[in-house]
């Protein structure tokens, strides 16, 4: 059986479930790296621009610390801008965060990270994230969300298995 190699056959390693009538959803992603890479990804500036693909306008990872993260176009247009604050952490364990997107015009969501190591190789991300009602979580759903995501993951797994 051959495998396919278009991006849009790609397989979905980012799940992301969404329980209807629910403001909030669950993302879930298992990775080949131990746990404590998993983790620094996060928790690394130089590495979260990295997997990011993005320019970082701040970056303080302590509790209140901002971040604000922002993607450029060839001709220098913003076409992604995330920010937020980290509110508290347990190394290689979880991390809590508020995140929003300024290109959706959605309101700010809060976002609980939990890390698992599953063997001394490999770790699982499990995010619980809450929005402020379930319309805004609908139509974020809407939006290429899932695909991204996904991107972002697979990028965070080759670039820190180089490291």
């Amino acid at each position: 059986m051959s495998k396919k190699t278009d991006r849009n056959s790609m397989e979905q390693k980012t799940k992301v479930f969404a329980e209807d009538g629910k403001q909030e959803i669950q993302i879930t992603r298992h990775f080949d790296l131990p746990v404590e890479s998993l983790y620094n990804a996060f928790v690394d500036k130089d590495l979260f621009a990295q997997w990011m693909g993005s320019d970082l306008i701040e970056f303080e990872f302590k509790q209140y610390g901002k971040y604000h993260f922002e993607k450029r176009n060839p001709k220098g247009d913003v076409i992604f801008n995330g920010k937020g604050t980290f509110h508290g952490f347990i190394p290689n364990t979880s991390i809590v965060r508020t995140f929003e997107m300024d290109v959706f015009s959605l309101p700010a969501q809060l976002e609980f990270l939990d890390f698992k190591s599953l063997t001394d190789e490999t770790s699982k991300l499990t995010m619980h994230v809450i929005f402020k009602s379930v319309e805004i979580r609908n139509e974020l759903l809407k939006k290429p969300f899932a695909q991204g995501l996904n991107m972002a993951h697979n990028k965070l797994e080759e670039i820190i298995k180089k490291v």
